[in-house]
Order: structure tokens, then sequence, then C-alpha cells
């Protein structure tokens, strides 16, 4: 928005500045190239801040994976060890 919103404030600038027909017309050329631009602009943080949101997305699941099986190991020890400690009982 602050792209936006700076290339609105040179466009307002350069239609203020701008006497003739044609300087008013090219004033007009630049703030339409500098709205496009910001409009470019916000495009690619968007598409930026996307990937880093989907990159977060992947490692949170991969770390979720690992935990996941680091708990599934530390159940299969313990059931393990409780099925020892019953047959040692048993004896």
């Amino acid at each position: 928005m602050r792209i936006v919103s700076a290339a609105a404030v040179a466009a307002l600038a350069l239609g203020v500045t701008a006497c003739s027909k044609s300087e008013q017309a090219a004033a007009e050329a630049d703030a339409n190239a500098m709205a496009t631009d910001a409009a470019a602009a916000a495009d690619h943080a968007g598409d930026a801040m996307a990937e880093a949101g989907s990159a977060a997305a992947e490692e949170a699941s991969q770390v979720g994976a690992a935990v996941a099986d680091g708990a599934s190991d530390a159940a299969h020890n313990v059931d393990q060890a409780t099925d020892k400690m019953a047959a040692d009982a048993a004896h």
C-alpha cells in the first residue's frame, strides 16, 4: 500500500507541476508507469510471501513427521519393556 500511495503522491505532484497539455499527458504516462511498477512489486512481494509460507509449512510437516516417528518408537520401546517386565515377573 505504501508503494501505491507513493505513486499516487508522485502522480499528483507531477500533475500539479505540469502546465501544458503535453506536459500533463507525459506526467500522466509517468504516473501510470509508476502505478504499474508498484502493482508488479506488490504482486512479487505477495508471491515471495506465499513461497515462504509454503516452505514453512513443508518444514513444519517434516518436523511433525519426525516427532510422530519418535513417539511411535518410544511407545514401541515402552511396550517391549512392559512385556519383558511381565515375562520376568511370571518366572
